[in-house]
C-alpha cells in the first residue's frame, strides 16, 4: 500500500518517471544496479536490508543516485544514520503529498531535501540524545557558521534551503561552478560529508534563506 501510494503521487508530475519497484532493501539495491535512475525512495524499514544498510549500498556503488528517505515520527536515530551514511532527502510519510515530489525533484537536481518536519525533528532529537540541549547545539552551530565568509554564509542558507547549485547560482547570480566551489567549501569548513549534513546545521543555527525577490 505503501508502495502504491508512494507512485501514485509520483505520477502527478510528468516529469517524473517510476522505472522500478521493490519489495525489500535487497531488491532495491539490485534494482538501482540495472536502472541506475536519478533517485531512489527507500523506506527506512524493510525487509531483509533496511533502508539504511540499502542506501548506504547505493551511495556506495552508485554514487549518481540520489537516495530520499521516508520515515515516520520516532524514528529519529534512523534519520541521523541515513544522514551518515549519504542520504540527501528526508520525508515524513504523513507529510503533504507535494513534498514528496518537491523532495525528489531536489534530490535529482542535486540539493538535499530535508522535509521542514524532519528538520525540527533531528535538530531536537540531537539535543535529547546527550549532543549537548538545543540552546548548546545552537550556540556551536553558530559558532561553526561563523568560521565561514559572508558568501558560504548565503550558500549554507540556501542549502538549508533545499536549493541545488543551480538554483543557487540563479538566486546569488553567481557561475554555477563558483557555487560548487563555495558548497565543497562550507562542507569542508563545517567538517560534515554531504549537503543534508549540512542543512541540519543551517537549521540549527537559524540560517534560513531569504525568499526570492519575486515573494518579497
Amino acid at each position: 500500500m505503501i508502495r502504491a501510494g508512494v507512485r501514485a503521487v509520483l505520477a502527478t508530475d510528468p516529469g517524473i518517471e517510476v522505472v522500478a519497484e521493490a519489495a525489500d532493501g535487497h531488491e532495491a539495491v539490485e534494482l538501482v544496479r540495472a536502472h541506475r535512475p536519478h533517485v531512489a525512495v527507500l523506506d527506512v524499514r524493510m525487509p531483509r536490508t533496511n533502508g539504511i544498510e540499502a542506501a548506504a549500498e547505493i551511495r556506495r556503488t552508485l554514487p549518481a543516485t540520489g537516495v530520499v528517505m521516508l520515515t515516520t515520527f520516532g524514528e529519529d536515530d534512523y534519520i541521523l544514520r541515513a544522514l551518515g551514511c549519504g542520504a540527501a532527502g528526508f520525508l515524513i510519510k504523513s507529510g503533504e503529498p507535494e513534498e514528496l515530489v518537491a523532495g525528489v525533484r531536489a534530490v535529482a537536481d542535486g540539493a538535499a531535501y530535508l522535509s521542514p518536519k524532519v528538520a525540527a525533528r533531528v535538530v531536537a532529537h540531537l539535543a535529547s540524545t546527550g549532543a549537548g540541549d538545543l540552546a548548546g547545539r545552537r550556540a556551536v552551530a553558530r559558532e561553526r557558521v561563523a568560521g565561514l565568509t559572508t558568501r558560504e554564509r548565503e550558500v549554507l542558507s540556501h542549502l538549508g534551503g533545499g536549493l541545488s547549485n543551480g538554483q543557487i547560482a540563479r538566486r546569488l547570480h553567481l557561475v554555477e561552478g563558483t557555487v560548487k566551489a563555495h558548497v565543497s567549501s562550507v562542507l569542508a569548513r563545517l567538517g560534515v560529508d554531504n549537503r543534508a549534513a549540512a542543512a541540519v546545521v543551517a537549521h540549527e543555527a537559524g540560517i534560513l534563506p531569504p525568499p526570492p525577490a519575486e515573494q518579497r
